[in-house]
């Protein structure tokens, strides 16, 4: 069913059905018509949730002051000007609304036709309001974020009664740098304003937020580069300047990488980097400087636990003698190691483009992600086949609920683990010793 078409054709008439689709599937009978499969697994992730259809569930809005600490800290400030370039113009013109919330879907800011922000305060889209899927149902705020793409959702598609008669179109918008989600930017409206070439629309704005940031980013490394130029001259050996988040600006005696993986949480001091082994770290303006031990320490036995509970949060904790260390997991780095833990003895890029694709020929795109995993894995990921160094326990903590297992995979091997029953932490891998 398209509905963007239909509803652009006759609104009420798709209203209608879409209405008659939504009570069947609540009811537990069977529809004349299926949702839309964006639709149908939100709706599957919502009743598992327990929002309620009648009224949804409503949290209190964020303080002044937090609201404004999070405008301050959020690099959605800095794209906010293409965003209302982009999109303000013709929202405010067509009856519509422009919605920015963060990565945790709480609205921002929004701006657009004064009469519809009128008709939004009814809805709660107000700023500081938590618009994410496990609170208010299925929206083109929580429902983007969660499905890492583009949305659109018309009339009933929304999960809650109350949002029927409203539509909204939401994109994801990603860090360039590593992929994550920052935000969603999102054109709300009534349902009658709904128009084919929204998605598209606002889908290309996102991209031009992406780019935008993208360059901010280039320009960053640039200033950075010129800061270190004399502590890399002065100290030579294996020395690296980098941002905040890894990206190489200079490097002196090591082969030039991209990105350097660091921990979350980094200080200044003795510190154990997977690439490079143990390093001293200095504190620079915008980043690090990095000086790698002339001679790589052994790495000995380590501890590997991959966190798959909290959606949208998975990382990757490695603990040894060396010292201790987490990083930040993408949904598809999270995807790959899940499957990576259970396949001890390793997997090849065929097969595991075979796992994630149905297509064991998509070794090259494998391969690409694979060799970025181990820029942070380091020697702890074995290549030729992929898999676990030898002396290194594995341990994956899934979700109390299945069913909420990677919510974004399409892969048959995490569907299957979703089906499963919850039998508490998972050890992929415990030892090598037949244990």
């Amino acid at each position: 069913m398209d509905v963007s078409q239909l509803a652009a054709r006759d609104a009420a008439r798709a209203a209608r059905l879409l209405s008659d689709v939504r009570a069947a599937r609540l009811t537990g009978r069977r529809p004349l018509q299926a949702p839309r499969p964006v639709i149908g697994q939100s709706w599957d992730r919502v009743l598992r949730s327990g929002v309620d259809p009648d009224h949804g569930v409503r949290t209190g809005l964020l303080t002044r002051e937090e609201l404004e600490r999070r405008r301050e800290t959020s690099r959605l400030r800095h794209v906010l000007p293409v965003l209302r370039q982009g999109l303000l113009s013709v929202a405010d013109a067509s009856q519509h609304i422009m919605v920015v919330a963060d990565e945790d879907s709480r609205v921002l800011w929004r701006e657009g036709s004064t009469p519809v922000l009128r008709k939004a305060d009814r809805f709660g889209i107000e700023p500081g309001a938590d618009w994410a899927e496990e609170v208010v149902g299925t929206n083109g705020v929580g429902t983007p974020a969660v499905a890492r793409r583009p949305v659109q959702v018309f009339a009933s598609e929304h999960f809650v009664r109350s949002l029927a008669t409203w539509t909204c179109t939401g994109a994801p918008i990603l860090d360039p740098r590593d992929g994550r989600l920052i935000g969603v930017v999102d054109v709300s409206g009534p349902l009658e304003t709904v128009h084919p070439a929204t998605l598209a629309w606002v889908d290309s704005v996102a991209k031009l937020a992406e780019a935008r940031l993208r360059e901010r980013h280039h320009q960053s490394l640039e200033r950075l580069r010129a800061a270190a130029a004399p502590a890399l001259a002065r100290l030579g050996g294996r020395t690296l300047a980098v941002d905040r988040d890894g990206w190489t600006a200079a490097v002196t005696g090591l082969p030039y990488t991209n990105r350097v993986a660091l921990p979350t949480s980094l200080s200044p001091g003795r510190r154990l980097l997977p690439a490079l082994g143990v390093c001293a770290v200095e504190p620079l303006a915008g980043g690090w400087l990095i000086r790698a031990a002339a001679e790589p320490e052994p790495r000995g036995a380590s501890r590997i636990v991959l966190d798959l509970r909290r959606p949208r949060r998975w990382s990757v904790a490695v603990s040894g003698p060396a010292g201790s260390w987490t990083h930040e997991l993408s949904p598809r780095h999270a995807e790959l190691l899940y499957l990576l833990s259970l396949h001890p003895t390793g997997r090849s890029a065929a097969g595991l483009a075979d796992d994630v694709f149905g297509d064991p020929a998509r070794t090259v795109t494998v391969r690409a992600e694979m060799s970025r995993i181990r820029r942070y894995l380091g020697t702890f990921l074995d290549h030729r086949p992929y898999r676990f160094a030898e002396d290194t326990e594995v341990a994956v903590l899934r979700p109390d609920d299945p069913r909420d297992l990677l919510p974004h995979s399409t892969t048959p091997t995490v569907v299957r683990g979703r089906g499963a029953e919850a039998d508490g932490p998972f050890d992929g891998r415990s030892t090598h010793d037949g244990q």
